[in-house]
This record gives C-alpha cells, structure tokens and sequence, in this order.
C-alpha cells in the first residue's frame, strides 16, 4: 500500500519554495522601507520605545540573576587552580561573547516578538491592513517596516543593558559576598577583553539576532490566518522559530568569528 503520491512531494515542495519566496519578497521590502522610516522618524521612536518596554523590565532582572549564577560558578571553578581573580574576566566575557546577544535575544522573542505577530495578525483579523491597502497606504512601509528597524535597534540596546547588568551581579556575588579583591576583579577584566574582538562580536551577534527575531514575528502576524485560532498558532510559531533561528545562528556566527 502507498502512502504517498510524487503529486503530494510535488505540492509540499512548491508551497515551501513559494513560502520561501513570500519572506524574501517580504524582507527585501522592509529592508526598502529605511526611506520611509527616515522621513516618519515618530514612527521610529514611538515602536523602539514599545519594544523596549516590553523586554526591559525582564531583561534587567534575567541579566542580574544570569550574573549571580556566573560569579558563583565561575569563582568555584577557577578558586581550583588559584585564579579566583579571574572571575571578572570570565563573567564579562561569558556574557559579552554568548550570553548576552542570546539570551536577550530568546527573551525579546517570547516577550516583544509575540506582541509584534499578535498586533499585526489582530490587525490582519480586524482587516485594518487590507483597509490601508484601499486607501492607497502600503501597510508593509507604514505599520511593518518601522516595527522592523525599531526591532534592530532596540535589540542590540536591550543586550548591552543585560550584560552590563549581568557584570554587576558578578561583581555583587565575587567582591561584595565571596570576598573577591575589587581592584583584581575590575583588572583582570579590562586585560581579558577586547573592545573590537570580543564586544565587537557581541553587537554583531546581537544585531543579526535582533533581524532574525523580528523579521520571524512580522512574517508570522503578516501570514497569520485572519482568525482568533490562526494568530494563536502565529504567536506560537513566533516563539519556536525565532529561538531554532537564534541558536542555530549563534553556532555559525561563532564558528566564523573564532575561525577569522
């Protein structure tokens, strides 16, 4: 008994090259839509403030929390072999390289990213968009793009504040709790880390991530079945893909950074 039919491979693989085709389209359109955003600079302000507000509250308390659990872990680790000093070192660059773009990144999808696919899918529920559409308005260039470049804005904002604020409960657990020498802590981190190699990394890191994550919420809104059910379903795809994307592309972007 057959399963499949050549004619159903045929459909599945035309609807994911045509899915393919409809983000690119979609992309490239956001990325045209920079003159708008210049001359609407409002419209800039107004969406990096939205965003910002979303995920500031839980980034801050994620980055002090992530930062406590680096300072203890790093000072158990490296009080082994005598380097207890280095926990600064550590913590800064654990948090500059890695955790800082990715764990930002992971939370400003499950927090702004669902508010983006679940605004821009009530609006496709409300016809609000295709409404736009009659009055001559392109709703990509007027509601998507600048919720697009507020995205890569804010998000490599929102990762400094995390890892500024991670390196401040690493220097409350190693200095101020395990009795760590302040000025050790403070110089062995400004010898460990580069400005342009390491911290360079991070902004690269969280720009790319900021991209990815917002471009995924505006897609899944903008395709999102005009029902209460279909923008559920968006929003859940939002989270999943968004943080598949992040991991996988932190993986190469390390790659290629430690191999240049």
């Amino acid at each position: 008994m057959r399963w499949w039919h050549p004619a159903d491979i045929g459909f599945a693989l035309r609807s994911k090259a045509a899915a393919v085709g409809q983000a690119t389209r979609l992309l490239l359109r956001l990325l045209a839509g920079l003159g708008y955003v210049i001359k609407r600079p409002g419209l800039l302000r107004d969406q990096i403030h939205f965003l910002g507000n979303y995920s500031l509250a839980i980034i801050g308390v994620s980055g002090l929390f992530v930062g406590f659990v680096l300072g203890l872990q790093g000072y158990y680790i490296l009080q082994r072999y005598g380097s207890a000093e280095a926990v600064g070192m550590m913590v800064a660059l654990t948090l500059l390289r890695e955790l800082g773009p990715v764990v930002t990144a992971l939370l400003f999808a499950g927090r702004a990213g669902t508010a983006l696919t679940a605004e821009i899918g009530l609006m496709k529920a409300g016809e609000q968009l295709s409404a736009m559409e009659m009055m001559a308005v392109d709703p990509v260039e007027r509601i998507l793009a600048p919720r697009f470049w507020a995205g890569l804005i804010a998000m490599p904002l929102l990762a400094a504040v995390f890892s500024a604020i991670g390196i401040m409960g690493g220097w409350i657990v190693g200095v101020l709790l395990l009795g760590i020498d302040g000025g050790a802590f403070w110089g062995q981190m400004q010898s460990g880390v580069d400005v342009f190699k390491d911290l360079g990394n991070g902004v690269i890191k969280s720009v790319v991530f900021g991209i990815t994550v917002t471009f995924v919420a505006l897609l899944q809104g903008f395709v999102a079945k005009p029902t209460p059910e279909g923008v559920s379903r968006a929003t859940t795809r939002t989270v999943v893909m968004a943080s598949l994307s992040v991991l996988a592309l932190d993986f190469m972007l390390t790659a290629m950074m430690f191999s240049i």
